[in-house]
């Protein structure tokens, strides 16, 4: 049984359905995040699609170039961006901003690494790049303008059509690719250190987006209990907005903990909110294919396809649990009805939690 060959296929299959899915429900509720997300499942599915191709086949230098942009590039980003769309009525802005930031200064921190010592001020650039995006995401969320995602999307559009321009203009010495050594899985190692280090400006801001805007579902949609009081409300004085703002990211960690119980009761009685089982299993699968991903990059290949395997079906079953998403199953692009979910009241601290005046 040859698994280089079957994992990658059967994630691509995966995510190309997924994707035919959720460009189904946007066509039916015109969601911007089902389109975006749409696009990242295309991107997830070409990129493993590469990688069964050249499983089978071998590689080439158009599969590599394929594979490291639409994989290693694009994916991370484009899921990240439609977390943002999703929550783009809520304080995950700041969260989102954070991402940003934290993305950026990782390009800036590394730029002293042999691998990147050709990238000139570009480092730099990026970390500026991210730090004012970051600031005006952050502004945009204090003002409670619903704009924020658009900065996000400026963002992740920019970068792709800048990494498009990068690799158009890149020469690779023969054959076109590299490989693992031991493993025979790609790395990027061949592209210069200016398009690599889109890598992780993407991938980190993306991935932690992904991750982040889960779990703050979850915590949004589940019973809480309130350990540690705060809140983000923009009419309070200065002073006490930036240290709730300070202390935000601990209280939501603090009252999570403390109301799981209560969200497993609920769960054993069959009266949980579906988006907090969904956003948990999405949560996860964001973090396994992360961590097979870091993994990669640091020279150990061999969870790779596992990772991304694993990654695309904890998606999946995320988004098909969700009511947000999934309400109804048809057949796909058509009219015809398969089955209808009826529809969930939202718990009375869901809907303060969703609030824009709110966390």
């Amino acid at each position: 049984m040859n698994l280089d060959l079957i994992l990658p296929a059967a994630t691509a299959i995966l995510a190309f359905a997924f994707a035919a899915a959720l460009f189904d429900q946007w066509l039916e509720r015109r969601r911007t995040f089902q389109s975006v997300w749409g696009i990242g499942m295309v991107f997830f599915g070409v990129a493993s699609g590469s990688e069964a191709l050249a499983a089978a086949f071998g590689w080439n230098e158009i599969l590599y170039r394929t594979w490291y942009l639409t994989g290693a590039v694009w994916t991370a980003g484009w899921l990240g961006l439609g977390t943002a769309f999703l929550l783009g009525r809520t304080r995950f802005g700041y969260a989102f901003a954070l991402c940003l930031f934290f993305a950026g200064l990782f390009t800036f921190l590394v730029r002293n690494r042999p691998e990147y010592a050709e990238a000139g001020a570009m480092p730099f650039l990026y970390f500026v790049a991210a730090g004012v995006l970051a600031l005006a995401v952050a502004i945009e969320t204090y003002f409670q303008n619903e704009r924020w995602p658009m900065l996000a999307a400026a963002a992740v559009i920019g970068a792709t059509g800048l990494s498009v321009l990068l690799m158009l203009t890149t020469t690779s010495p023969a054959p076109g690719y590299a490989l693992d050594e031991r493993t025979g899985m790609p790395v990027g190692t061949l592209f210069p250190p200016v398009l690599r280090l889109l890598t992780p400006f993407l991938n980190i801001s993306g991935a932690f987006a992904l991750i982040l805007g889960a779990v703050f579902s979850a915590y949004v949609f589940m019973p809480k209990r309130r350990v540690l009081a705060y809140s983000l409300d923009p009419n309070q004085p200065g002073d006490q907005f930036l240290f709730n703002l300070l202390i935000a990211p601990v209280a939501i960690v603090v009252n999570l903990v403390a109301s799981l119980p209560g969200a497993v009761g609920q769960v054993i009685a069959g009266r949980i909110h579906s988006r907090v089982p969904a956003t948990l299993l999405i949560a996860l699968g964001a973090f396994i294919p992360t961590v097979t991903d870091s993994l990669n990059r640091l020279g150990s290949t061999e969870l790779f396809q596992l990772g991304k395997f694993l990654g695309v079906v904890f998606l999946f079953l995320g988004f098909l649990v969700s009511s947000e998403v999934f309400r109804e199953f048809r057949v796909p692009f058509t009219h015809i009805r398969l089955w209808r979910r009826a529809e969930e009241a939202l718990p009375p601290d869901a809907r303060d939690g969703a609030a824009p005046s709110k966390a």
